[in-house]
């Protein structure tokens, strides 16, 4: 049916001219826009909605039972990729539990493999029961700090930008480029113009904040604190309240969300771990987590619909109202959110928690994103030379992707600093797997216990080399041997043995394999890991945010140590 055709059975169902597909009755209606609930019935045109309220004639007619009807839930910043699945099985495990649409950044895949990589995630997510609209990543490699798979620059991006899924540019964490008129980076910002422009920007504040919010940027999920969070909405910018599995900042920003400033704010995963998918849920988890914690329902379901539809010029959903998709859920209870039946155009796709009918897988190559770690194993050399100095030391912080920047004094043998297990302290080395350069940075990390073996993998946001944690050089080298045999992926290892593997064959990131069975297989790690001594409840998520260099305070990459206030490489030894 032709565009004009399905405007023209549109309005005629509006008038009550013609009967719709699908009459909604007995419902009550979730109007975000007055913030209300109203008793009305809902028709249905060619998976658009035609009317909200009167009695239509209809082809079938679907009784609600007093039952809420809602719309579709929506993703305000996620990074599929951190799901370790495709989409198509992203999409299984989100859209039985009310998110119908998302907002992603695929800079995951990109940093591995470039174009092609982004291509690969627009092809695989196309035609699914959930919208999967992209924002172009912004920045890769994502600083000069680290060295990336790939390069995205202004001309990649506007190859990018005429995908009609493709809504505007990922969160921009070049704070230096931006603020002080880097051209690279504002060429891309320009090649979005009008769009929207998703920030990056965690402790921002003062005269820097200012420049970065004149320059664009309209969004951040990185915010730390309310007060924080209040002077970017004092400047325009919108806050996602985010809840994801390596960092949880939800409560602690939940008291920046007043009656006057609640339609800036919205819900974001950002990185979201099968567990946490399976067991907890989605935007739905997010929902009743706000509430239980004094947040009004109605407000919080503004939060994760109209309110992220209206900041990324989504007109056509985030709301029922006519002319908007008829992507909708139905729940009995708006303050305990857990969706009792889900349509997506107007069809029902899931029921109960279930996917409901047979879903196209799309079709997408995956030789795009096929890349093998490029380690030489023979020439790799773990050890550190001790200066005599104290050393500087990652500390992870409980719940948070931010670290610590310790100062320690550490132990050595034959002239060589080592792990400590039984002090909790693991050596720490960054890899880099995707150009054989040979780079390898080494540290020292705190917080993941008595790390008796390694753990290694190839998610290292957002480079994406190939990360190991140990307790001795010998489990370490047999866990990265075994990532790089497995082609990507993540691996516990003690002595000699592999106790547990996942591989992730698709750019190292992601598994082609069903949610649930990449879930067994993360228990299996954690279990191994556990047999090891590392007490750290998601040990790969932990150790997959420890290279992020835009994060404070102190990181390392393939190139060494990154202190991320002063946005410079710094020594492992402390002079002086």
């Amino acid at each position: 049916m032709g565009v004009l055709n399905v405007i023209d059975r549109l309005l005629a169902v509006a008038r009550g001219d013609a009967a719709a597909d699908v009459l909604l009755t007995g419902g009550r209606v979730v109007d975000v826009f007055t913030g209300t609930v109203i008793k009305a019935n809902v028709a249905v045109a060619d998976g658009l909605i035609a009317s909200v309220g009167p009695v239509r004639e209809a082809v079938e007619a679907v009784d609600l039972a007093g039952r809420f009807l809602v719309p579709g839930l929506i993703d305000s910043h996620v990074h599929l990729e951190s799901s370790m699945v495709t989409p198509f099985e992203f999409a299984r495990a989100v859209v039985p539990r009310g998110t119908t649409a998302v907002v992603t950044d695929p800079h995951e895949v990109a940093n591995v493999a470039g174009l092609v990589g982004v291509q690969w995630l627009l092809a695989a997510s196309e035609g699914l029961p959930l919208a999967v609209l992209v924002m172009a990543p912004s920045c890769v490699p994502a600083t000069h700090l680290a060295t990336a798979g790939a390069e995205l620059d202004a001309e990649d991006l506007e190859v990018l930008a005429q995908h009609p899924r493709v809504i505007g540019l990922a969160e921009v964490m070049n704070i230096p480029g931006v603020v002080l008129g880097d051209p690279a980076v504002h060429a891309k910002i320009n090649a979005f113009e009008g769009l929207p422009v998703d920030g990056h920007g965690p402790g921002l504040a003062g005269d820097w904040l200012q420049a970065y919010a004149a320059a664009g940027v309209g969004t951040d999920h990185e915010t730390l604190t309310p007060e924080e969070a209040q002077e970017k909405l004092r400047l325009g910018m919108r806050v996602w309240l985010r809840e994801g599995t390596g960092a949880r900042n939800l409560l602690d920003l939940l008291p920046v969300v007043t009656p006057a400033t609640s339609r800036r704010c919205g819900f974001c995963t950002d990185d979201r771990h099968p567990h946490d998918l399976l067991d907890e849920g989605h935007i739905d988890h997010l929902l009743r987590l706000a509430i239980a914690n004094g947040l009004d329902p109605m407000t919080a379901i503004q939060m994760a619909t109209l309110n992220i539809a209206e900041a990324y010029g989504l007109d056509d959903r985030g709301a029922i109202a006519p002319g908007r998709r008829a992507d909708l859920v139905v729940c009995d209870d708006l303050a305990d959110f857990r969706a009792a039946q889900v349509f997506v155009g107007g069809d029902v796709v899931a029921e109960n928690g279930q996917v409901v009918g047979s879903w196209p897988e799309p079709s997408a190559d995956p030789a795009a994103v096929l890349r093998s770690p490029v380690v030489d194993l023979e020439a790799l050399d773990l050890r550190i030379e001790d200066s005599g100095a104290d050393v500087r030391v990652i500390g992870l912080v409980p719940g948070q992707i931010v670290t610590e920047h310790l100062i320690e004094g550490l132990a050595a043998q034959d002239g060589h600093l080592v792990a400590d297990p039984e002090a909790g302290l693991a050596k720490l080395a960054v890899i880099e797997r995707h150009r054989g350069t040979g780079n390898v940075g080494l540290g020292f990390l705190r917080g993941l216990g008595p790390l008796q073996g390694a753990l290694a993998c190839t998610i290292a946001h957002d480079h994406h080399n190939l990360i190991v944690a140990g307790g001795d050089d010998g489990s370490m080298r047999t866990a990265i041997a075994e990532v790089v045999r497995l082609g990507g992926g993540a691996v516990v290892a003690r002595g000699g043995e592999v106790l547990a593997g996942l591989p992730l064959p698709y750019a190292g990131l992601i598994s082609e394999r069903p949610l649930v069975e990449v879930r067994g297989q993360l228990d299996e790690l954690a279990a191994a890991a556990r047999r090891c001594g590392c007490d750290h409840p998601d040990p790969v998520m932990a150790l997959s945010f420890v290279a992020l260099e835009v994060i404070p305070s102190l990181k390392l990459t393939d190139r060494g140590l990154v202190d991320v206030e002063k946005f410079e490489l710094v020594s492992l030894a402390v002079e002086g």
